[in-house]
């Protein structure tokens, strides 16, 4: 009996002990199949993909997606692969866009495995707008921006340029090259390369009118500066504080918002947008205003040099050019119309300015300076620039004799340039000694040596026997319209008249 209940103690101990361990080895393999390692529906994927079973590889991808694997990347590149051999091409243009939101690398659309949807009109898309791609338009917006920068530096460290116009000017070009390279790296999609370039031109947005229409007020009237005019730089300043958070952006979050972006403007970004074209054409509206009001006062004024004159001129009608291409442009952006030729356009606009200001920096580089008359006071003051008393005299002597002998005058190129290799100095110790010793500038000088040899022309004999555009010829005129006004200027008559005027007394 003993013996009996022994073995039935054993027998249930025996049965309990199995029934233990066949449960805990049940749940050990519904625990591996339940936890199996994301890297196995990988591997899995990959032999699929190997095998060209396309649908089953994207099915098992996606279970590795789910389990939420690190690196995504690979992965959705693989399904996009997948998509591509089943010529399914917006499927796949899809997982194309999410491994790039992961990590950007263009380079995966040159995988052959893209072959089958590449001469899609979709597939081109993509490439337009992710490739980096640089055309002929591109690069002359590179080498203009360029310049710009190189323009600022050498501008800033002239020493003959007004201290305050100098700032105001390099400053004004170093806004119009910060510009353009930032629409070079928009349109190449070299923005992807550089995401620290993320708006870095919006905060300049509000600088262009205040800083033409001070430098205008500078070269124009001599502007003294208030603490008041600091005011007009509230907007930048504004501006500025709104996109610090955004500037501060990890590198990574701007790329994100790069590639958003090139996929299409959120709402957010549509009315930041917006905001800013609005706000910037009110600006140029209001300054263009300012600065016409200050160009037509300085075209009126006879201390000015025709040739400062023209300067203003053509500096105020690209500014005018610029801000009514930007306007069209804003408009059309606001109604979402095609802007491509009015985009192209205010770029052109930029060039342009940027071109024409290094074309004076190197032809005549005193027009920065504004009013170069002796009877005005100058912004940059000649005594510093070091040429003596003796120097100076010797050099009018020089001067007179150019002039009064050698008749230099009638020279129809006459320049600046060719004056001072005359007298064997520079271009800026010439229009010193002639601002200091003849109470005018250059352009004034050689009309009036003209002016007064026409006269002696007309007071003689021999000027029956000449038409007005010989006499205009011999003086050094290159035509008779430029004559003619020049002529009235000097005696308030033309010369016409003036000869009727002198006849009876001959």
């Amino acid at each position: 009996m003993r013996r009996l209940r022994i073995l039935i103690t054993f027998l249930f101990l025996f049965i309990n002990l199995y029934s233990s361990i066949a449960k805990e080895g049940i749940g050990t393999e519904k625990k591996t199949t339940r936890e199996l390692p994301p890297i196995s529906f990988r591997n899995k994927a990959d032999d699929l993909f190997m095998e060209q079973n396309y649908n089953d590889a994207i099915e098992t991808y996606q279970l590795a997606l789910e389990k939420e694997i690190p690196n995504k990347a690979p992965v959705l590149k693989k399904i996009a692969l997948s998509y591509s051999a089943l010529n399914k091409t917006q499927e796949s243009l899809k997982y194309i866009e999410e491994y790039l939101h992961k990590e950007y690398n263009p380079n995966i659309l040159a995988d052959s495995g893209f072959d089958t949807i590449r001469e899609t009109e979709a597939f081109d898309i993509i490439e337009k707008r992710y490739v980096p791609q640089i055309n002929i338009w591109t690069f002359i917006y590179l080498y203009v921006a360029l310049i710009g920068f190189y323009l600022t530096v050498i501008i800033h460290f002239n020493k003959k340029i007004d201290s305050i116009a100098k700032i105001l000017i390099s400053a004004f070009i170093f806004t119009h090259s910060i510009f353009i390279i930032h629409i070079f790296l928009f349109l190449t999609n070299y923005q992807f390369n550089f995401p620290n370039s993320y708006l870095i031109s919006t905060g300049f947005s509000f600088l262009y009118g205040p800083l033409l229409y001070f430098y205008f007020k500078r070269i124009t009237q001599q502007y003294t500066f208030k603490l008041k005019d600091l005011t007009h730089l509230i907007p930048t300043l504004l501006i500025f504080i709104y996109l610090i958070p955004k500037y501060l952006l990890p590198i990574t979050e701007k790329l994100e918002i790069l590639i958003n972006e090139a996929s299409g403007y959120t709402s957010e970004n549509s009315t930041e947008f917006i905001t800013i074209v609005v706000l910037k054409v009110i600006s140029l509206l209001t300054y263009g205003v300012f600065i016409r009001k200050i160009y037509l006062k300085s075209q009126l004024d006879s201390n000015l040099s025709d040739e400062n004159k023209i300067w203003k001129k053509n500096i105020y009608r690209i500014h005018f050019l610029y801000l009514i291409c930007y306007c069209i442009y804003g408009f059309l952006s606001l109604n979402n119309i095609s802007v491509g030729f009015f985009f192209n356009m205010q770029i052109f606009a930029m060039a342009m300015m940027i071109l024409y200001l290094g074309y004076s920096a190197n032809a005549q580089p005193d027009v920065f300076s504004g009013v170069l008359n002796a009877k005005n006071a100058l912004f940059f003051k000649y005594q510093k620039s070091g040429l003596t008393d003796s120097l100076s005299k010797e050099l009018k002597d020089n001067l007179i004799r150019l002039f009064d002998i050698d008749k230099i005058y009638k020279e129809n190129h006459i320049n600046l340039e060719m004056v001072a290799t005359n007298l064997e100095t520079t271009r800026h110790n010439a229009s010193q000694v002639i601002n200091e010793h003849f109470n005018m500038n250059f352009n004034e000088l050689i009309n009036w040596y003209r002016i007064r040899e026409a006269k002696k022309i007309l007071d003689s004999n021999t000027a029956k026997k000449m038409n007005m555009i010989d006499v205009a010829y011999e003086v050094g005129y290159n035509n008779k319209v430029t004559f003619n006004k020049a002529f009235k200027k000097e005696t308030l008559l033309t010369p016409s008249q003036y000869q009727k005027k002198i006849a009876p007394n001959s």
